[in-house]
């Protein structure tokens, strides 16, 4: 791939980190206002608060339960729920017209022509999701068929191409998918699609210059404030802080 190609890739990727991850992210954030937003555990919320900061007040249980959520589930799951828009956009000089498939490319490591559908991460499909994607290169390999297409070779040609971790982290249903087509993951999956094994890296150090452009310190502390107040409203009779 060359480097104007390239350089388009990694500024498009900017922009849909900024307007679609981040933007989201904080969007998602601001909601946790209210305690409502989580299913609280009154036996274990206490005990995590004074594992984790050393007491447990209102503040530390406000942060217990809100951490996890702004800095794991969140994030997660809108990146997953974004993702045919990662294609659409950010990989569009790849698009496929063929149904069932993400992206079609010719391999820079084989030069071969291929079919992929593009995951976001190595866990993120279940055992269902196996036989969607196989019934997606079955019917490649019969359009194949009938294309007399003599050189196309499903075990190399239909790919799912997953966007971050590597082979050793691939979920029991990839594997399954492997024996019978290639899965490549992170770094691997980059490199065929463009070429340059530093691609991986680049990517990830783009989404990152997103996060230089934000501060959300101060918004995080407002809702641990509310939430901590709230908090503090439904302790039952009894309660002690236990650094008391």
């Amino acid at each position: 791939m060359d480097m104007v190609r390239e350089f388009e890739i990694l500024e498009k990727a900017k922009v849909f980190f900024r307007e679609r991850i981040a933007a989201k992210h904080l969007d998602n954030t601001l909601k946790l206002k209210n305690i409502d937003a989580f299913n609280i555990n009154p036996f274990t919320q206490k005990y995590l608060a004074q594992f984790a900061f050393g007491n447990s007040d209102p503040e530390s249980m406000a942060r217990v339960i809100l951490y996890p959520r702004i800095l794991g589930t969140s994030i997660s799951t809108t990146f997953g729920n974004e993702l045919q828009f990662f294609c659409n956009e950010v990989l569009s000089s790849f698009a496929s017209t063929t149904s069932g498939i993400d992206i079609e490319y010719t391999d820079a490591v084989d030069e071969r022509r291929k079919y992929c559908q593009v995951k976001a991460g190595p866990t993120t499909i279940n055992n269902d999701d196996v036989a969607t994607i196989e019934n997606h290169f079955t019917a490649i390999k019969n359009l194949a068929r009938t294309n007399r297409l003599t050189d196309f070779n499903p075990l190399f040609d239909c790919v799912v191409g997953v966007l971050y971790g590597d082979e050793s982290s691939l979920s029991a249903s990839y594997k399954k998918i492997a024996k019978n087509y290639t899965v490549l993951a992170g770094q691997d999956f980059w490199e065929h699609l463009t070429g340059d094994p530093l691609f991986y890296g680049k990517l990830i150090n783009a989404f990152a210059e997103v996060a230089d452009e934000m501060d959300s310190s101060e918004i995080i502390e407002e809702v641990v404030k509310k939430l901590s107040e709230q908090i503090a409203g439904q302790l039952p009779h009894g309660y002690e802080d236990a650094d008391r």
